[in-house]
Parts: structure tokens; C-alpha cells; sequence
């Protein structure tokens, strides 16, 4: 007779175990999932790769840290998980579709079920992963030679402040002659409802958009970074990215790490390290290299691990926002740079100027001068080969308008070399050179750099001391400031009205001129 078979006792222990066997194998399997896809020319617009369509060779795609590169025939392949938004690094002379915001279209968010529940709304179940995901691309004519324009923290918390931005900085730049815009975050102001009607308003610019991310742009009802830009995801793609344009190499970095309970520090991490590791990998050395971000260097933590990484190119402009006034670095040795020449850091004044406080002007518009006496506004940045420079402007002013001299109407006789001109030169580094003289006739005497209060901001704010608290409208306390130079007035200058003529001549060599009229007396 067949012996029947009998069944077998299996130790809990074993069964545990092949269990966690095969949710490790399922994992695996989930965490290797490839995408595959094709960057192609797009010729008729419609963003589908159709018939006759052809794919570009040595594009670069990533899901974030690793980066392919497209074959001979427009091909990629990445891995992915199921929380993965896979982009196109722009190439040179190739652009990517933009929405009717004129916010660039480059990514795809796979994200099968979705976003958890939030206060905002995050991304909606995106399903299986296609077949193929495929990113068009159409020709664009890059020169040498470009301008793209640096807005700091625009931040609005509403509509009415939405609108301060319409009028006082977007209706301005409206056809400006740029490439495209950059937005260094603080898009919004924790509201992130207001996502969607500030980016129509900076839309009528009439450029592609680049965004940060920043502090007020995260989830803040969740406890910590891992989906914290959710919100971000659905409106603008990847919290981090890299495009090029002409033979620039941009990278767009995200480094607020949130904590939750509104509490935040700066850190790039490791994954983006690597993500900035693999694409530098294939850019020539000499190559101009910008990095924007929101929080200033100065306050990111693993900043040497960045400097570790970045050293070895030797054209580099990095470039933040976040603390609402303005002022650029220099990192060198002492701050352990090791690069062979010091790495530039622009901590860029912003477009909210101190949030919308101050007394309204003649257009209803708070004056938002920031703590520094900086007046809010923007820069253009203009890049020629691996070289760049910036102008900073303020709203609604004249393009000359860089610079506050403060000293008394009224002088005594006796006093005049005593008396103190104080400059705040707006754009002004460590490299800007200051000079002054009397009535445009003279030797220039030259004018020292030192680190004070601006003495036009303790004005102002002392006259808005006089609002009501309700109003929320006060001003900031006043922050010291290294973008201040002064110089003594000469002795024995004779009775009457004079002028001081102030000329400062920056890091770029661009050069401005102001003057201040002020009266001597006999007394």
C-alpha cells in the first residue's frame, strides 16, 4: 500500500521566518521596479512621442539620485519605488513644454496611491507605472549670452498680498528681455492655497518659472521631511532638479529638513549630494555651475560634505534668500573651502521686502524695506560664457537707484569734519569699492567698509513704531549690516548748499553714482 503522506509540523519560528523572507523578496522587487522611457523632439507639440518622432541621444534623466543617459536613440531606464518623481535635465539648446502658468514641464510623478490625506491636497493616485514615460523636448535658441531673473522670498500669505507683488514688481518686468525666472522660495506663505494664484500672477512676465522650495512651502501638518512636499509635488514636480541653459549647469536644491511643529533646520542630505555628485560627473570642469536654494549656506549643515563636492569647478555662483535682507559671502580656507578661489554666496534680499510692513505708499502698497535698508525687489543676473554678474533692483525705482547716503541737512561750519557721510550700498560685497567727493570737483576720498544699522531704517522705523500694533504693519527691529561705507566730510567747507557725490563700483566692475545736497551754516 502507498503510505498516505503526513502532514508536517512547521515551527512558528521557521514560518516567521519564511514570512519575512518574502516580504523582504516583495520589497525588493517593489524598490526595483525600472521606468523606461524616451526623450524625444516633440515636432508638432502635442507631447506625445509619435510616428516619425525622433529621441535624443545623451539627455540626462533621474529619479532623483541616479542619472541615465539617453542612448542613441532617445532611450532611459531608471529604478524606482513607489513614491518616485523621475525628470529630464533640460540640455542646452532643447526646452521642455511649460503649463499655462509658464511653469516648465520636465517630471513624472509616479506615486501609484497617492499622497496621504492632508491639509492641502497632495498628489492623486498616479496608477501602475507606464509602459514607457516619455519627455519631449523642443529646439530653443540659447546664446552665449543670457539674462534670467533672481526674485527672493515673494511669500504671500493672501490675495492682497499677491496683489502688492502684481504691482509692485510683475506689471514692471513684463516682457523683460530674460530667459527665464528663478524664484529662490518662500513661493508662499504657509498658506498653500496661494500656490496656484501667484504663479498666474508671475506669469504674465511672460517667462518659463523655476521654484525652490522653501520653509513656508512645506506640509506643516505632518512631523517630518519624508512628505513634507507633497503640495509642492502636485504644482511644481521634484522638490530638487537640474537643468542647463546655454553652457550653464543649474542645479535647484531643496535643503529645509522639516521636523514638524513648524520647526525646520537646513541640510542638503545624502540623497541630493549623490543626485549633484552623478550629474557634475558628466559637466566639464570650466563650466559656470549655479546652485539656488532658500536657506543661506551659512546655516546648512552639511555644507563641507556640499564643498567636498563642488571644490573641484572652479566657476561656481551660489545664491539663497530666507532671512529678508541682503548680503554676499565669501567662503574661503578659514570656513573650510578648499576650492582655488573663494566660493561666492549671495544671500539675496527679497521681493516681500519685510512682509509687506511698513507705511503704504501712494499705491497702497507697504514700502517692505528690509532690516538692512535694502528696499524690497529683484536682480537680473547676466551670464556670458562661465562668467556672471548681477544687478540688483529695486521695485518700482529707477535701475540707478542703488544706494541710501545719509548725513544731516544741516551742518555747523566747524563740525563738517566731524560729520560722517554713511552709505548703504544695496548690492554691496567686500569686494565693491566706495569713493566720495564734494560738489563733482576734487580728488575722490575713499570711503571704508564697516558693519552698522542703516541709518535711513532707523528712521523709518521709528516712524512706524507710531502703528498700531493690529495693523500688523510694524517693521522689523533693524539687523547691523556689512554693506555700509563711510567717510569724514573735509574740514573749513564754505556757507551754503553742497553736494556729496557717492560712487561705488561693485564685484563686476558696474559702476553707480548718487549724490546727497545738504547745507553748511556759520553758527
Amino acid at each position: 500500500m502507498q503510505e498516505k503522506m503526513r502532514c508536517q509540523f512547521v515551527p512558528l519560528s521557521v514560518l516567521v521566518c519564511l514570512l519575512l523572507g518574502l516580504c523582504q523578496f516583495t520589497l525588493l522587487a517593489k524598490a526595483q521596479d525600472i521606468a523606461n522611457g524616451y526623450v524625444f523632439h516633440d515636432v508638432n507639440g502635442n507631447g506625445i512621442l509619435d510616428g516619425g518622432e525622433i529621441g535624443i541621444p545623451d539627455v540626462m534623466v533621474s529619479n532623483g539620485s541616479d542619472v541615465a543617459v539617453t542612448d542613441a536613440e532617445g532611450a532611459w531606464s531608471l529604478p524606482v519605488s513607489d513614491d518616485t518623481t523621475l525628470f529630464v535635465i533640460k540640455p542646452s539648446g532643447w526646452m521642455t513644454p511649460v503649463c499655462d502658468d509658464m511653469l516648465p514641464k520636465f517630471y513624472y510623478v509616479h506615486k501609484p496611491q497617492g499622497s496621504p490625506e492632508l491639509k492641502y491636497p497632495g498628489v492623486p493616485p498616479t496608477g501602475p507605472l507606464p509602459d514607457s514615460i516619455d519627455f519631449p523636448l523642443v529646439p530653443s535658441d540659447e546664446s552665449g549670452t543670457f539674462d534670467f531673473v533672481l526674485f527672493g522670498d515673494t511669500q504671500p500669505r493672501n490675495q492682497q498680498e499677491i496683489d502688492y507683488i502684481t504691482h509692485d514688481v510683475v506689471e514692471e518686468l513684463v516682457g523683460v528681455n530674460a530667459a527665464f525666472g528663478v524664484t529662490l522660495g518662500d513661493v508662499v506663505y504657509d498658506d498653500l492655497n496661494m500656490f496656484e494664484p501667484i504663479n498666474r500672477a508671475i506669469a504674465h512676465v511672460g517667462l518659463p518659472w523655476y521654484n525652490v522650495i522653501g520653509n513656508h512651502d512645506k506640509n506643516m501638518d505632518v512631523s517630518d521631511d519624508e512628505i513634507a512636499d507633497e503640495t509642492w509635488t502636485r504644482v511644481y514636480g521634484p522638490n530638487y532638479y537640474a537643468f542647463e541653459y546655454a553652457s550653464t549647469m543649474f542645479f535647484v536644491l531643496d535643503n529645509v529638513v522639516w521636523t514638524g511643529d513648524k520647526q525646520y533646520h537646513s541640510a542638503i542630505g545624502e540623497l541630493q549630494l549623490k543626485f549633484i555628485k552623478n550629474v557634475l560627473d558628466t559637466v566639464e570642469k570650466d563650466r559656470l555651475v549655479v546652485f539656488l536654494m532658500h536657506i543661506p549656506l551659512t546655516s546648512t549643515r552639511d555644507k563641507e560634505a556640499f564643498f567636498e563636492i563642488v571644490q573641484e569647478y572652479p566657476n561656481l555662483f551660489t545664491t539663497s534668500a530666507h532671512w529678508h535682507r541682503q548680503q554676499h559671502f565669501f567662503y574661503d580656507a578659514e570656513q573650510g573651502w578648499s576650492g582655488d578661489k573663494p566660493l561666492h554666496h549671495l544671500v539675496h534680499g527679497t521681493v516681500c521686502g519685510s512682509w509687506w510692513r511698513g507705511i503704504r505708499n501712494e499705491f497702497g502698497i507697504p514700502h517692505a524695506t528690509q532690516s538692512d535698508g535694502v528696499p524690497n525687489g529683484y536682480s537680473i543676473v547676466t551670464i556670458q560664457g562661465n562668467q556672471y554678474k548681477i544687478r540688483f533692483k529695486a521695485a518700482r525705482r529707477p535701475a540707478g537707484f542703488q544706494m541710501l547716503i545719509h548725513l544731516p541737512e544741516e551742518i555747523r561750519q566747524a563740525e563738517t569734519d566731524t560729520t560722517e557721510v554713511v552709505v548703504n550700498v544695496f548690492a554691496g560685497s567686500p569686494e565693491s569699492r566706495t569713493a566720495m567727493r564734494l560738489n563733482g570737483e576734487g580728488e575722490w576720498i575713499t570711503m571704508s567698509q564697516t558693519e552698522r544699522e542703516c541709518p535711513f531704517y532707523l528712521v523709518v522705523h521709528a516712524l512706524d513704531t507710531e502703528l498700531p500694533e493690529s495693523a500688523g504693519l510694524k517693521l522689523p527691529n533693524p539687523n547691523v549690516t556689512a554693506h555700509i561705507w563711510v567717510a569724514n566730510l573735509p574740514a573749513n567747507i564754505p556757507e551754503g548748499v553742497h553736494r556729496v557725490d557717492v560712487q561705488t563700483t561693485d564685484m563686476f566692475g558696474q559702476t553707480y553714482l548718487d549724490h546727497r545736497l545738504f547745507r553748511v551754516v556759520n553758527q
